[in-house]
């Protein structure tokens, strides 16, 4: 079984898998225990399971652990620690954004990222197509006007 190194939110965690290809969302679930992110729909579609790697949006349902080795991985859990993550965290709580909450961590990542390419406003917006199944889309797109 292969093990690698990851540094996840300014931590780096050894983890040994059953195979390369496992999807860094599960390894960061069951393997490290970091249950902010979500698995919803496991096709790259809903953006659930959406992290940070590099300061860049990754869906991580279906990016392989091995993939992700010596890059700087961000899930919800980090996002505080983050000027950005703090910034968009904060204007959810402000914009009253989440009802049920299961996709509001891939959102704020995605969302922070989006902020760390330069983007504001609608442009955020605009790139942030997550499906949210509560319909928050009109406090989201209040909150993501903020930033």
């Amino acid at each position: 079984m292969p093990t690698y190194t990851l540094n996840v939110n300014g931590v780096n965690r050894t983890v040994t898998v059953p195979t390369a290809e496992m999807p860094l969302l599960w390894v960061l679930r069951d393997y490290i225990g970091l249950t902010g992110t979500k698995y919803g729909c496991g096709k790259e579609l809903c953006g659930a399971c959406a992290v940070m790697v590099d300061n860049k949006r990754e869906l991580s349902c279906d990016l392989d652990v091995s993939s992700a080795v010596g890059k700087k991985i961000v899930t919800v859990e980090g996002l505080a620690a983050d000027p950005d993550g703090a910034k968009v965290q904060a204007a959810w709580i402000d914009n009253n954004v989440p009802q049920c909450g299961f996709c509001q961590s891939g959102m704020q990542t995605a969302t922070t990222a989006s902020l760390k390419a330069g983007r504001h406003g609608s442009k955020i917006a605009a790139e942030v197509k997550h499906i949210c199944v509560c319909g928050t889309y009109p406090r989201l797109s209040k909150a993501m006007g903020t930033l």
